[in-house]
């Protein structure tokens, strides 16, 4: 059974200390991404690492915390525009619908866009069918059972 999901929602990243973090729901982006800043390939120790800052100064929920993932990839994802680009992907874990699922993120400057995150089809694909009529089904549900 699949889980209806409106066309925006909010969901927790608790390794990224993320909760009710606003996302879009984006069936036309195939891979899952969000707003990060001064990504960064690393070695420490002879180890590769990708670090990057969440949000941008200007987001109510940026704390100037740097993350650091010692698993990650990189991929080449063709932007709305067209563009392609190399973007790094971390994976992590997303709470929707008090549900914990493992999540594939790439990580992208999106500070002009209204929502920090976006879920695309790989990650909506077999768990979820979007009505787009419908807006925080995943975000009620977390504070009716409260």
């Amino acid at each position: 059974m699949k889980i209806t999901v409106g066309r925006i929602d909010k969901a927790d990243f608790p390794e990224l200390s993320l909760k009710d973090i606003d996302l879009k729901i984006d069936s036309g982006a195939y891979t899952s991404s969000i707003h990060c800043s001064n990504i960064e390939e690393i070695t420490d120790n002879g180890c590769n690492l990708i670090k990057f800052t969440l949000l941008d100064p200007e987001h109510p929920f940026y704390n100037n915390k740097e993350f650091t993932f010692k698993n990650y990839s990189s991929k080449i994802v063709k932007s709305s525009n067209g563009i392609s680009q190399e973007r790094f992907m971390i994976q992590t874990e997303i709470i929707i619908f008090n549900i914990s699922f493992p999540i594939y993120l790439t990580l992208s400057e999106r500070k002009d866009m209204k929502f920090p995150i976006l879920l695309g089809r790989k990650f909506l694909n077999k768990k979820f069918v979007i009505d787009s009529a419908k807006t925080n089904l995943s975000h009620k549900l977390k504070y009716k059972n409260k």
